[in-house]
């Protein structure tokens, strides 16, 4: 396919800047916020029929004027089906420095940690014009936290080297203390990172530290709604993959076959592939969470179509028409224009509906990007 074929307008006043919340503003013009993770409005596709659902029904079957909500998600499925979710935790990613002698502030956003004995950072930092080799970056006034820029990996990409002698699990608290939540690029330039950030953009069951950005569709979760779950008789279980940048690169080529996704480190241990093969071989369906949840499965899913333990990496690119091994289920957010989570989205429910769902969204207002509305995908 071609990238064209996933570009659409979406006005920027349905780009979620904040999860779903009521919002009320105090006497010195300041604004509280209380948020309610699974509130936001859900969508479904039915792949075998083709149809779209918006709308509750009422006793009749009919649709009515209420839209439906993340919590009507339970309504579409049976005791025994299996959802898959992403733990992978999210760290505060994104720290401000300044350049020494010049005081210029720079923005360095921490990708992965290459070399814990030597303090060694695989980063990215903006502007990257003022940071070349040698130069060194200081990160509060008077304190101890300094780097040194010791090679140049990319246009944007560096490797640090912090100047930090403690133990190393000291170093990672104060490190990460000086850090915000790594918001996408699109929400930071419109508007501040809060403290109330890092909770938001951080799955309730995220366990495993070492994501740059969250598997978004996971926000939607909170206890209240897992609990739910559980009472209908759901099963989960959990995989990793650490969500890096790759997914927001911007797409370069019209040839999607020519495009190439960066590498993500996944998990799956033998105890999740047990839940899942255990489930689908007694007929149940098997829902995974979110497109990272998908690329992950579709990694180490076999011929048998059965899942595979797995600990590795991988680059896996999704886009119609693919052949899908294991879930006949899937949630998903909303997605920007000519990204790969739309693409993947696209492939897992078809291309023409999923076209038809995205620009029925964009015509009832239903909100876009990792704090917007949510899609759900289902055979029947």
């Amino acid at each position: 396919m071609k990238l064209s074929q996933f570009k659409f307008k979406l006005p920027e006043e349905q780009v979620a800047l904040y999860p779903p919340h009521r919002a009320f503003e105090n006497e010195d013009g300041t604004v509280d916020r209380i948020y309610h993770r699974d509130q936001c409005r859900l969508m479904v596709i039915h792949r075998k029929s083709q149809t779209i659902e918006m709308f509750k029904k009422d006793g009749d079957g009919n649709d009515t004027d209420q839209y439906l909500t993340f919590r009507d998600l339970v309504n579409y499925f049976d005791e025994g089906d299996t959802f898959i979710f992403n733990d992978t935790k999210v760290f505060p990613a994104r720290l401000y420095g300044t350049k020494e002698k010049t005081d210029a502030k720079i923005e360095v956003f921490l990708l992965r940690e290459l070399n814990e004995e030597l303090r060694l950072w695989d980063v990215l930092v903006e502007p990257a014009r003022k940071i070349r080799i040698g130069n060194k970056l200081f990160f509060e006034e008077d304190g101890p936290m300094v780097a040194e820029v010791i090679d140049n990996t990319t246009s944007r990409g560096r490797t640090l080297r912090f100047l930090y002698d403690c133990p190393h699990d000291e170093f990672k608290r104060e490190l990460f203390s000086l850090g915000e939540a790594p918001l996408p690029r699109y929400i930071v330039e419109r508007r501040e990172c809060t403290p109330d950030d890092m909770e938001q953009f951080q799955t309730i069951y995220a366990r495993n530290e070492g994501a740059v950005t969250a598997p978004s569709t996971g926000l939607h979760f909170s206890r209240e709604m897992l609990k739910l779950m559980e009472i209908h008789g759901f099963r989960f279980t959990y995989i990793t993959l650490h969500c890096g940048l790759g997914a927001f690169d911007p797409i370069e080529v019209e040839d999607l076959t020519k495009h190439k996704m960066n590498s993500e480190q996944v998990i799956i241990p033998e105890e999740s592939c047990q839940d899942v093969n255990n489930a689908k071989n007694d007929g149940h369906r098997i829902c995974a969470v979110g497109v990272s949840t998908l690329r992950a499965t579709e990694s180490s899913v076999g011929t048998d179509g059965m899942l595979k333990p797995f600990d590795g990496w991988t680059n896996k690119f999704i886009f119609p028409p693919y052949d899908f091994g294991l879930s006949n289920a899937l949630i998903a957010n909303f997605y920007h224009p000519e990204s790969t989570m739309m693409m993947a989205t696209a492939a897992f429910a078809g291309y023409d509906i999923t076209i038809e769902a995205y620009e029925k969204a964009v015509e009832a207002g239903y909100q876009f990007g990792c704090f917007g509305d949510a899609l759900l995908v289902v055979d029947d």
